[in-house]
């Protein structure tokens, strides 16, 4: 698969996105590697982002992390976001009515991250976490986006997730992109052990107007708590998420 090149007055924002996804310090050497810019593109844009605050030197490595104007960002994000604020109360009353956790998932850039997080009272292991990046293949909330997105996007996600599988399977293809089918015929999908083991989720996407899909509302419970109750869950996620898309559509 090819991928086109980044714009001259992108590159700055694709470090960025790098060395948030990566969710740890990098090298110069790394981030060149990682984007394919001359090291010597990456010194000169390293040091824009630093002197506005986006991305600081490690102490003791020299390698890049993010810098405080990354904190105050996001803390504006969570805090006046127009998808969050609607999605609140929703989340809120979903943890409270079944028990579990609940979070806001949207697809950026080719990767699934979680915006937003509930946690349940009762207690859950799972790599979810509000800011984390996840696969965009694999995975209740990753499906129910990827079954909503353009189809040349969907092509390139699941071409690029298939060629990095050993060994390649055409019959894992043809099962995935019949989920995905399934998906929107039903409008929400569910996964079980697939992100992380032991752990059930449901999810369903969300759309504000004209149907422009906008996130996923996903529940997340030990399997073991979730026997039983899977269609009650499910029912009450799909209510859910209709109420938010319901607002959304409003404003």
């Amino acid at each position: 698969m090819t991928t086109a090149p980044v714009p001259q007055n992108e590159r700055q924002l694709q470090l960025l996105s790098c060395i948030a996804r990566h969710g740890q310090a990098l090298s110069a050497r790394d981030l060149a590697a990682q984007t394919g810019q001359p090291l010597s593109t990456v010194y000169r844009q390293l040091l824009a982002l630093k002197k506005w605050g986006l991305v600081q030197e490690h102490q003791h490595s020299g390698h890049y992390e993010a810098g405080p104007l990354a904190l105050q960002l996001a803390w504006s994000y969570d805090q006046h976001s127009w998808l969050i604020a609607a999605a609140r109360s929703e989340i809120d009353r979903l943890v409270e009515r079944s028990g579990e956790s609940v979070g806001l998932l949207c697809h950026l850039n080719g990767q699934v991250m979680c915006i937003a997080l509930q946690d349940s009272p009762q207690a859950l292991r799972c790599s979810f976490a509000k800011g984390r990046a996840h696969v965009t293949v694999r995975g209740a909330s990753a499906k129910a986006l990827l079954a909503y997105l353009p189809a040349d996007s969907q092509q390139e996600l699941i071409t690029a997730d298939f060629l990095s599988q050993v060994p390649q399977s055409a019959a894992a293809l043809d099962a995935l992109q019949a989920q995905l089918q399934q998906i929107r015929l039903q409008r929400y999908a569910t996964s079980e052990s697939e992100v992380d083991a032991g752990i059930w989720g449901v999810s369903v996407p969300v759309f504000s107007a004209h149907q422009q899909l906008q996130a996923t509302l996903s529940l997340m419970a030990p399997l073991q708590r979730s026997l039983g109750r899977q269609p009650e869950l499910i029912t009450l996620t799909l209510a859910a998420a209709d109420r938010l898309s319901s607002r959304l559509q409003q404003t």
